[in-house]
């Protein structure tokens, strides 16, 4: 017997789609030859391979009755966005039924009788995709979501972990100042108990050699001196029995001495703990900010108005953190970025670059970045005997050199359509010539070299007063170029130029060095003593410490405590050497959380103590109170590890 098929049965073989389609239809005869009504409205969500469930809306009873009827088929336009035109399908009805909540609504089964095998097969392929997508939709949403919220806490313990490194570094820079400030208490009142001490013992050597000279005389005086002396033996006791209690004194200051020292050493070992720990982080903040596609690494994190901004000086800072810890991929990305992709102009690239897509975000040509770039990839080659980068550097070493013989004094200007001369950017270049020459040998850049040092000479170290110009003609004092006079030329060609290296640092450590207020971005308010960008005394701004420069001056201090230690000279090397660390210990105070997601909260160091300040050079500080500096913490790390950029180490 044949089963019969029922309403409800026929529908469960449907797939209910999550969207409504429009199919118009009208009434035609069973052969498909006489049209028996117009176009008509309807709808489907509900599709099968042999037909389809249609919903009409307002359906006329006399229509019904029509449909109702064997011998009339309904021809089909179905409208489905897989098709470009409409699938077109002659059916035949299975069953009708009427809408229980509403009186005109009828649904109608239909089962194809004519109908394009292959638009079939789309319409279910169709169906079937649409069945599954909101599911498929809803699961990936959720997974993103449970993946978006596992990020969100590993970033949230990520950054309370390393906020809590960072908490504990600045209180134990806080417990070491204090103690460093009670040791000396303790040393200036060892040495007032000293000198008092010391006093009472010249007092009593005074009296003792006074009785014996009354006891020397003849016997007709002894007898009147014997009142003085016994006046002198009771002014003893007494200087003897202060002195007695001053020791006493001095021992209890002591012991309390060596406590203090016992802490500060502690201390020193914890704070050398923890500043190692936030450094390796400095490190990986330098990594995670490094663009897969482009390879550049982003300058600042937290200024808006430059949030996507790649500087050319910091990308050749960058590069060489990386080849100096042997991340040479990472470096090798910056260089290809720079051979391959980055647009120029005269041969030199812009100042800064988009660093997501790596179009040009400042269209500036200026000497020092290039040239920093170039010292970069001298270094990366030093380090790893590869050249491939070596044409690009001799490229940027071509276009400096054109700058430098339209001097007649063989300076080289800010750049190509720049009348400025900076000090800076010449003893970039005189380090950038002779490391130049030392790779390839190659005469005309030793030449370049000594034409550089030589306007140097003349036009930026010919005042004793002030010992390094921040320019040709230009007076203002810069702190980096004394940092970078030391780096670049070095103690022992400063000393033959005549130029005291000695002075240099006193110059700078007196004109520069600023104690200021810094709010750290928790809300806590720390003193820190650092270097300024300029003379404190020359803005209305007050001081402002400079994370880049003061790194720098660190540097500086330590290359004189190199130099004074190969002269055996070994108490000015160390007073070079504890000022390195004493400056070092007040810019760990500036060092951050990462604020943000990219960041994985990873230590950085803020470019200044204070946002959106005149530098006095022309620039101001970036936005932002807790906005992290690429060069900053770049320098931080060179400061730390010893590293000069500006020499090609054997």
């Amino acid at each position: 017997m044949r089963r019969r098929n029922y309403p409800g049965e026929e529908r469960r073989q449907y797939l209910r789609l999550d969207s409504v389609f429009p199919v118009e239809f009208r009434l035609v005869s069973k052969e498909g030859d006489k049209d028996l009504s117009g176009w008509i409205q309807g709808f489907t969500n509900n599709i099968a391979k042999g037909g389809l469930c249609l919903s009409v809306n307002n359906l006329s009873p006399d229509l019904v009755n029509t449909i109702k009827d064997p011998g009339v088929r309904l021809a089909l336009r179905l409208e489905l966005p897989i098709f470009k035109n409409a699938v077109t399908s002659q059916s035949k009805v299975t069953w009708i039924s009427r809408d229980s909540k509403s009186i005109n609504k009828y649904i109608i089964g239909l089962t194809y009788e004519h109908i394009d095998p292959l638009q079939n097969s789309k319409i279910m392929r169709f169906a079937r995709t649409k069945k599954l997508f909101a599911p498929a939709a809803i699961s990936t949403i959720l997974v993103l979501c449970l993946g978006f919220a596992v990020n969100s806490v590993i970033n949230f313990h990520l950054i309370q972990g390393n906020t809590a490194l960072i908490t504990k570094l600045v209180n134990v820079l806080k417990e070491s100042g204090a103690a460093k400030q009670e040791m000396m208490g303790i040393e200036n009142e060892k040495q007032d108990l000293q000198t008092k001490i010391q006093a009472l013992q010249l007092q009593i050597q005074n009296i003792e050699d006074e009785k014996r000279n009354i006891e020397g005389r003849e016997k007709h005086e002894l007898a009147l001196g014997w009142q003085k002396i016994e006046e002198s033996n009771k002014f003893i006791e007494q200087l003897l029995k202060e002195k007695s209690s001053l020791v006493e004194q001095l021992i209890a200051v002591q012991h309390k001495g060596n406590l203090v020292s016992g802490e500060l050493l502690r201390l020193d070992k914890k704070k050398t703990r923890l500043e190692k720990a936030n450094l390796d982080k400095m490190y990986s903040w330098l990594k995670v900010h490094q663009n897969p596609r482009t390879g550049l690494v982003l300058s600042f994190e937290g200024d808006s108005d430059i949030a996507d901004w790649a500087f050319t000086y910091d990308q050749a800072l960058v590069a060489q953190a990386f080849t100096n810890f042997g991340d040479f991929d990472r470096a090798r990305k910056i260089f290809t970025f720079f051979q391959m992709h980055a647009k120029r102009d005269k041969g030199l690239f812009f100042n800064a670059y988009y660093c997501s897509e790596g179009a040009p975000a400042e269209f500036v040509l200026q000497s020092g970045p290039n040239i920093w770039l170039g010292i970069a990839i001298m270094q990366y080659t030093k380090k790893t005997n590869e050249i491939n980068f070596i044409p690009l550097a001799e490229e940027i070493a071509a276009s400096i050199m054109e700058l430098q013989k339209q001097d007649k004094d063989a300076g080289i200007a800010g750049g190509p359509d720049i009348d400025w001369y900076s000090t800076e950017h010449n003893l970039d270049a005189y380090a950038f010539f002779n490391m130049l020459y030392k790779v390839t040998s190659k005469a005309p850049y030793r030449e370049a070299s000594e034409r550089v040092l030589n306007w140097l000479v003349g036009h930026t170290y010919d005042r004793r007063d002030l010992p390094v110009k921040r320019g040709k003609g230009d007076s203002t004092i810069a702190t980096d170029t004394y940092a970078w006079s030391v780096a670049s030329i070095g103690p022992v060609k400063l000393q033959d130029l005549g130029m005291d290296p000695d002075k240099i640092m006193e110059f700078a450590e007196k004109n520069c060095v600023v104690e200021v207020s810094y709010v750290r971005p928790e809300g806590e308010t720390l003193k820190i003593k650092g270097f300024d960008f300029a003379a404190k005394t020359h803005l209305a701004r007050g001081g402002v410490v400079s994370s880049e420069w003061s790194a720098q001056m660190i540097m500086a201090f330590k290359i004189m405590a190199d130099y004074y230690d190969k002269k055996n000279l070994a108490a000015k090397a160390l007073a070079y050497a504890q000022k390195a660390d004493e400056y070092l210990s007040e810019l760990s105070k500036m060092i951050i959380s990462s604020p943000s997601p990219s960041g994985q909260g990873e230590s950085c160091l803020a470019y200044a103590t204070q946002e959106y300040v005149d530098t006095g050079h022309g620039w101001f500080t970036p936005k932002g109170s807790s906005t992290g500096s690429l060069a900053g913490t770049t320098y931080a790390l060179f400061a730390y590890y010893n590293y000069n950029p500006l020499e090609l180490k054997e």
